[in-house]
Parts: C-alpha cells; structure tokens; sequence
C-alpha cells in the first residue's frame, strides 16, 4: 500500500499538472470504484482544481466551490499521465479524470477492486474521510509523546495506526524503527524520553529521506514504480541480508499477510524475536491483512454539506 513518502510524491507531481487546470470529464471504468452517492460526479465537472491534498494515505483533489474527489488507492492503486483521448484500459483502468492537456488514469492491477473514490462537498464531508493521525513531518516532539503514549502497544503497532500517525504503514515503520535503533515488539509505554526523542527525530528523518528520494526518481514525472520494496531500504524486505549499519543478517517475523523486519543486533540487544512468544504477542496486536487498519476506518455517509 502507498505510504506516506509515496502519496507525498504523487501530491506534488500531481499539483504541478492539475493546479488551475480544469477538470473536463470523469470517466469510471469500474462502477465498484465510486463509493459516494451525492453530489453526483456531474456536479464536479467544468470545475477548476484549487488544491491537491494528503489525508493520511488519501489523496484529495480540491475543486472550485468546495468540492473534492477523495481517492484511496489502497494496495495496488495507481496513477499514471496519459495523453488527451486515452482509452481506459479494459482490465485494470478504474478512471480517468480529463484535462485540456493530458488524463490523469487510475489502475489497479488486481482481481480484488480495493481502491475508492468519494465525491464530498464541503469541509464538514471532508472532515470525515480524515483517519486523524499526528502528521509526523510538521508535529512536535510533545505533541509526538502524548499520541504515541495514548495507547500501551507495540511500536510497530502505534506506527501503524491511522488514527494515531499519519501515512505511514508496514514499510517505513520498518525503516523508521531500524534508523531509531529500537525493537518492534517494545511496548510504547516502556520507552524512557530519550527513546521517544529518538524515534521522533528518526520519523522526521526517514520520511523526509525517501520522500526527497522519490521524487528524484520521479523527475517531476509521475512515478512509475511504486513499491514497498526499494534497494536502498534498510531492513524492509531484506531477509537474511546483512544490516547495512552492523550487517548482523536481518531477521523477520511473519504474520498473516504482514511481516517485520529489524536488525537483531541494532533494534533487540541481538535477541532474535521470532519465536512462538513474540508470534503470539504481535498477533493480537496487530491487524492480520494490509486492509486490516483501513477496514477499521470507513468514513461514514457523508454528512450535509
């Protein structure tokens, strides 16, 4: 599923296309795709794009009057710029959403249509598509403590959770917790303040990190590899492959469709975690499938505008 790094670099190249452009037409390839009612798509239409926004792991396109596509792409949503006219692709084009000068398509590569698409108007229907996480590029270090202490779990489940962080998801938790040096499986409320000031600044950091590398490889293009897996990550995805800070080989543990990744020797004093204990533990606290979380937070009928 895109992360934050990943929809931050999709806001910025899509506000260099679509600002003060005007959107012409909406087309749906996938009537499963568009889960609102009212306004109607027509609605939206012949209307100039005034913002590209970031709800979490949505993406917002804000029209004139007060009216906004939400757009999840969930895990295998993407987008792409095509040239006026394009068609929609038989199997995988969800939508395409026409400009003067190019369509922005939506594709999913996948049997199972998760990804979604909100017609709202008004910041009250907004509003209610926000999950409420702390945004960590612009939070503070207080501000960061007490949303990280407003629940006793594991790291990895407190990074992980919309409604307590913003956008960030299986992958950069992983980096996030490899850069900070500390366990996975530590209990938030276990952490000294030295700790918390460590993983705040390692949030801060990472992020910044790949979203600065991703859009250098987007070359102000949209991107055309969108992956949780990247060569230059740290831990994520590189089982058995040596820790590029100590290069221990890093371990895993595997639940349902989701799995951790750290450096024994840099993240758990080399204590290998994946045993039938800490299986158990991270289980019950953590959703078993990439929807998991987002299932948990479906925005209610929108509200009157």
């Amino acid at each position: 599923m895109p992360e934050l790094p990943d929809i931050k670099t999709y806001q910025k190249v899509m506000e260099t296309h679509l600002l003060g452009q005007r959107l012409l037409k909406i087309r749906l390839g996938s009537p499963f795709l568009l889960r609102s009612v009212t306004p109607p798509l027509s609605l939206l239409e012949q209307r100039e794009v005034k913002q590209i926004l970031r709800l979490g792991k949505r993406l917002v396109l804000g029209l004139e009057g007060s009216f906004y596509l939400v757009l999840h792409l969930m895990i295998v949503g993407r987008l792409h710029w095509k040239p006026p006219g394009t068609s929609l692709p038989r199997k995988s084009g969800l939508a395409l959403f026409d400009f003067d000068h190019g369509s922005l398509l939506l594709t999913e590569s996948s049997t199972r249509k998760r990804a979604s698409l909100y017609a709202v108007h008004g910041a009250v229907a907004l509003a209610a598509h926000d999950p409420g996480g702390l945004d960590l590029l612009t939070t503070t270090l207080a501000e960061f403590h007490t949303r990280l202490n407003s629940g006793n779990n594991t790291l990895k489940r407190a990074l992980t959770d919309p409604k307590r962080f913003d956008g960030i998801g299986n992958a950069y938790s992983d980096e996030i917790l490899h850069a900070a040096g500390l366990s996975p499986l530590q209990l938030t409320g276990n952490l000294s303040d030295l700790e918390v000031e460590r993983l705040f600044l390692a949030c801060q950091s990472t992020l910044r990190l790949w979203i600065d590398r991703l859009l250098a490889e987007a070359k102000g293009g949209f991107p055309k590899r969108v992956t949780a897996f990247h060569s230059k990550m740290a831990v994520h995805g590189k089982y058995r492959q040596p820790c590029p800070t100590c290069h221990s080989p890093i371990q895993r543990i595997v639940q349902g469709e989701r799995e951790v990744n750290y450096c024994p020797t840099c993240q758990t004093g080399g204590k290998v975690l994946a045993d039938r204990a800490w299986s158990k533990l991270l289980k019950k606290d953590w959703p078993q499938t990439l929807e998991g979380w987002e299932d948990m937070i479906k925005p209610p009928p929108n509200p009157s505008s």
